[in-house]
């Protein structure tokens, strides 16, 4: 039997992960020298209370969770004589990644016969969060793992994403922005487009003066490299603006039709320590990233 695990980098939510069978791995943020982990240390994601602690300037920040914390998520399965199809956020984005190659290896000396299969989603939030749902939903169809692991190897970098960055002092602090001019957005109304790179990098791509131009140009991505977006839920990040997100999602029915199946996912708060409130993006099924 295989057992699906994600995490909640990838916007998973308790409910989601119950929807496919996922066991639900808890990506932790520091608050004060407090860590947390969602939906282990609360059940609900307040976002309006987070978002509004890091508007009045709280600067959370993330870490990797321990090698003995994957044994204690993944030995359990193995134990149980069942197998693990995994996920996850993308490997290029955090040091997390070794600690759970360490503790397979040492699994894999106690649990010989038992197999290990991972997805990387080549992201974080709402690129994670679309591929967690397909691979969810081919496995509710039937589909085998050899299934599964051939789409994976073209599907995952059919799921492009790009975002809108508000106040880029969360994203400077964090350095997980390549191509992040120093000055860029220092100056009044500067919006930086940001993307992630087939490579599972945050990449940024350029800029845009004032948030209407912004928008337009994520419209513009989903116009030029969209890949039957009709044909596809379309999902929008929402880290606490519902304005903004309101308005993009206006947009985007608009230009492809008012029957456009949109799903506004919220932030994960890992994922919103690094981009910050009022960030907005769209994820679409597209022919490239």
């Amino acid at each position: 039997m295989i057992r699906l695990f994600t995490d909640t980098d990838n916007d998973v939510t308790p409910e989601v992960a119950a929807r496919y069978g996922y066991t639900l791995i808890s990506m932790p943020y520091t608050v004060d020298d407090k860590i947390i982990y969602p939906y282990v240390d609360f059940e609900v994601f307040d976002d309006k209370a987070f978002y509004g602690m890091l508007r009045e300037g709280v600067m959370p920040t993330t870490s990797a969770i321990s090698e003995q914390n994957y044994v204690d998520y993944f030995e359990p399965v193995f134990a149980a004589g069942d197998d693990i199809l995994y996920v996850h956020f993308s490997r290029a984005m955090s040091a997390t990644f070794a600690n759970m190659d360490k503790a397979l290896a040492s699994l894999a000396e106690k649990y010989p016969e038992r197999k290990f299969y991972e997805i990387d989603a080549k992201g974080i939030s709402l690129p994670g969060y679309a591929i967690a749902c397909e691979v969810g939903e081919m496995f509710k169809a039937g589909k085998s793992i050899d299934e599964i692991l051939e789409w994976a190897k073209t599907g995952v970098y059919k799921w492009a994403v790009y975002f809108m960055a508000d106040d880029l002092k969360f994203f400077k602090r964090s350095g997980r922005v390549s191509g992040l001019a120093a000055t860029m957005g220092s100056l009044l109304g500067v919006r930086p487009i940001i993307y992630m790179s087939a490579e599972g990098k945050m990449v940024s791509i350029g800029k845009e003066r004032g948030r209407q131009r912004g928008l337009e140009r994520l419209i513009q991505y989903v116009r030029e490299l969209g890949d039957g977006v009709k044909d596809h839920k379309v999902y929008v990040a929402d880290t606490d603006n519902a304005e903004i997100v309101a308005q993009l999602v206006g947009m985007l029915r608009d230009e492809f039709g008012s029957d456009l199946d949109v799903e506004v996912v919220k932030v994960n708060p890992t994922a919103g320590s690094h981009c910050g409130p009022a960030a907005v993006g769209v994820c679409f099924r597209a022919i490239h990233r």
